[in-house]
């Protein structure tokens, strides 16, 4: 590929980004597009690809660039959390929660996969595997703690003592 060629297509790159950033992914993915008319996406691109689809709810669409991306650059927590929120988003949430797992596994002190596991794990009717994970992301961001009230995804843990324990932790 010829020096202008990657001059430009980092150029666009760039442009995608600054469009994701401003809130517009529906620009982001005409510069993606435009990326892809001139050969193959890098992997950064395939994650704004996907993270512009998730964010316009084309979760399905957003899948492929994603696990594309997590191959690539699976150092990426954007990788992990936008993948899982499409996996659940389309019904899908062993898929949803072995990305999350795997995340965790790459970047364990992201206290936000933990919160999302639980998230997915207590819909499963995985209660202790949830409280688990759900005490793990409070210990790395406590901040986690005043979103449980509200968190619907939590409701079948709500009676739980272990649950109540954990939302009553003053830090």
């Amino acid at each position: 590929m010829a020096t202008q060629e990657k001059i430009r297509l980092r150029r666009l790159e760039i442009e995608a980004e600054g469009y994701l950033e401003l809130g517009m992914p529906d620009h982001a993915l005409t510069a993606v597009h435009r990326m892809e008319t001139m050969g193959r996406l890098s992997p950064h691109a395939l994650l704004i690809k996907g993270h512009s689809h998730f964010l316009l709810d084309h979760f399905e669409e957003a899948v492929i660039p994603l696990e594309q991306a997590a191959v690539l650059i699976p150092n990426e927590l954007l990788v992990w959390l936008s993948l899982g929120w499409c996996y659940k988003r389309t019904g899908r949430l062993d898929r949803a929660i072995h990305s999350l797992e795997e995340g965790i596994r790459l970047l364990p002190a992201q206290g936000i996969l933990y919160y999302n596991l639980a998230c997915y794990l207590s819909l499963t009717g995985r209660k202790q595997e949830a409280l688990h994970h759900l005490a793990t992301a409070l210990m790395i961001e406590p901040k986690f703690r005043d979103e449980m009230a509200t968190e619907s995804d939590f409701d079948l843990l709500r009676t739980d003592p272990v649950f109540q324990e954990l939302a009553s932790i003053i830090v």
